[in-house]
């Protein structure tokens, strides 16, 4: 590399600099305390770890999204965590093996050796919460409402919710006895959504007439909280478990509209996480942004290989995209600048008071030889004694 391109930072790759930095960091500060109210204990997991913590069970979804290193140590593969949930899982099941409802956030920066989609960076400051040992409905609907406070924190508006719950076609998938080959090509098509082509694999790998009109139906109904109802009525009779799923939907997404006023879209085809979640799946957005701002669902088994299967249910977003969309307003301290004290008159009187105003919140610039001029407030000799003068 020439010396020219030695600034270059890798695709995917993103610094982030002053004043931006600054409102990240009070972002951070500010929802981490709010995480706290709530009664998230804050965790740092490692960013390095042996590879088959990282990608056991249900978490192998991340393998191809996670940098790999040879440990010079004991020889083992370690890997750059992807995601903090496989993580916090681990610490919930052994580590820090709480008996009872337990209740984890954390924010730190991961690594992804491919970017998820064209808005996305390779390094996202993922901040999130966890909560474990509840299966009701109780806990999707605090995670939920924990999700779209956090988003109203950052200070971002007019959000929509977008619901799904994979139990639904993991239900149908078994009643059908579909292959994993039927299985792998229903997702695909399932992603372009075309219901021609949907139409052709229901002809091609469903033998049960019912259970074919049911699929033909349900790949078509999206949309508010009436399709519910629909679903439940076109599905339940050849997939009775549904009936359960939705009765469950239907008591999260009350208590959600009680409390937010966002709109709701529910759409049971789209299947992102399916080897990884296992109940309500959830996604926020935001006009004029193609991603989704934060997502999250329920991930009941993840804690199985470390010893201890619990519900388990959380979301997680990007720092720097809700500092990047919202409207959170950081603070900036007030500036003085101050003259060098060493070899000062009343040297340790300066040291004082520049020790002082830094107490009091102040920025407290001391001056060098290659300041430029401002007009901020600065520290003077006045009559014998050190005084702070205002800005012009």
């Amino acid at each position: 590399m020439s010396t020219a391109d030695r600034w270059l930072l890798p695709d995917g790759i993103e610094e982030v600099l002053p004043p931006q930095a600054r409102g990240v960091e009070q972002l951070r500060r500010h929802l981490l305390d709010d995480f706290d109210r709530w009664g998230y204990d804050f965790v740092i997991p490692p960013a390095l770890e042996y590879l088959d913590s990282l990608l056991t069970g249900t978490a192998r979804d991340l393998d191809l999204q996670t940098f790999k290193v040879t440990d010079q140590l004991s020889g083992r593969l370690m890997g750059l965590s992807a995601d903090t949930t496989p993580q916090t899982a681990r610490i919930d099941a052994h580590s820090w093996a709480q008996e009872g409802v337990s209740r984890l956030c954390y924010c730190r920066t991961v690594f992804h050796a491919k970017a998820p989609s064209i808005l996305a960076g390779r390094t996202p400051t993922q901040i999130g919460a966890e909560l474990y040992g509840e299966a009701g409905a109780g806990a999707d609907i605090e995670i939920i409402s924990l999700m779209l406070n956090t988003l109203q924190q950052a200070g971002l508006q007019d959000l929509h919710l977008d619901i799904g719950h994979v139990g639904i076609f993991k239900a149908f998938s078994a009643k059908a006895q579909l292959s994993n080959v039927a299985e792998e090509k229903l997702f695909a098509l399932l992603k372009v959504k075309c219901a021609t082509d949907l139409d052709a694999w229901a002809e091609e790998y469903l033998t049960d007439p019912a259970l074919t009109t049911a699929f033909k139906a349900i790949v078509r109904l999206q949309g508010g909280i009436e399709v519910l109802d629909q679903v439940a009525e076109k599905l339940a009779a050849v997939v009775p478990e549904v009936t359960g799923i939705i009765e469950h939907l239907k008591q999260v997404c009350q208590a959600i509209a009680a409390r937010y006023n966002v709109p709701m879209y529910f759409d049971f085809t789209d299947l992102r996480g399916y080897n990884y979640h296992t109940g309500l799946v959830f996604a926020a957005y935001v006009p004029g942004y193609g991603d989704a701002v934060a997502q999250g669902g329920r991930y009941n088994e993840t804690g199985a290989v470390f010893g201890r299967a619990r519900p388990a249910t959380g979301f997680s977003a990007d720092l720097k995209v809700l500092a990047q969309l919202g409207r959170f307003a950081p603070t900036q301290a007030d500036i003085v600048k101050a003259p060098a004290p060493y070899g000062q008159q009343q040297e340790q009187e300066l040291l004082d008071l520049i020790a002082e105003l830094r107490a009091q919140g102040t920025r407290v610039e001391v001056q060098l030889s290659g300041e430029l001029p401002t007009n901020a407030a600065r520290i003077e000799l006045k009559d014998g004694q050190w005084k702070l003068i205002e800005s012009n």
